[in-house]
């Protein structure tokens, strides 16, 4: 078992990321590449997490530990998979996901592809109490510390992989520097309300 890989980021793709280490380029699927942009041709350290099933093995990355922990969790629940997993840490920090078992926002959950109504519920009843106290931690430092610089940053990866262009990302990027926010998900929200406007 892997818990994380150092070594050169090569190459970023729609849903991987390349990472070469003493001369074998890891192919490592991320829930946003783009994140690690800014590590491109430099050496970084990705946490993995390898899943082996009958006809294909492998390795999910992590920027952060409680990203790697966050996916394990989810894994854990009847009904989630990697890629419903993936679909959730794409858009969504470890402890936003905390927040929304602890609190069972089932419509926080819902907005994420492939996450019903019966499998956020289920998340709730598998999850909820049962997530390591750091990741609690995390949430109220993240509530009383997160600066709007890091929420836009983020929100703006986010867009990144969405598809919108440097022309569009650098006009958002001024909007949103203007506004009072909370969250990398309302940021993104404002951002698609503005883009319609």
């Amino acid at each position: 078992m892997y818990q994380y890989i150092k070594g050169t980021l090569t190459e970023i793709h729609a849903n991987y990321v390349t990472l070469e280490t003493a001369g074998i380029g890891y192919l490592i699927v991320a829930a946003n590449p783009y994140h690690f942009e800014k590590y491109l041709n430099q050496e970084t350290r990705i946490y993995v997490e390898q899943i082996v099933r009958e006809d294909s093995l492998t390795l999910y990355g992590f920027s952060s530990i409680s990203e790697k922990e966050m996916f394990q969790s989810l894994l854990k629940v009847t009904g989630i998979g990697p890629k419903s997993a993936l679909a959730i840490l794409a858009t969504s920090t470890p402890s936003e996901v905390v927040n929304a078992i602890e609190n069972e926002d089932q419509k926080y959950l819902q907005k994420f592809p492939g996450i019903g109504k019966k499998t956020s519920q289920q998340i709730i009843l598998d999850l909820k109490g049962k997530l390591k106290a750091d990741f609690k931690a995390e949430v109220k430092l993240q509530q009383s510390t997160r600066s709007n610089d890091v929420i836009v940053e983020e929100a703006l990866e986010t867009l990144k992989a969405l598809g919108y262009s440097k022309r569009e990302l650098k006009s958002l990027e001024k909007y949103l520097s203007k506004q009072e926010l909370t969250t990398v998900e309302d940021a993104v929200k404002l951002s698609l309300r503005h883009i319609v406007e």
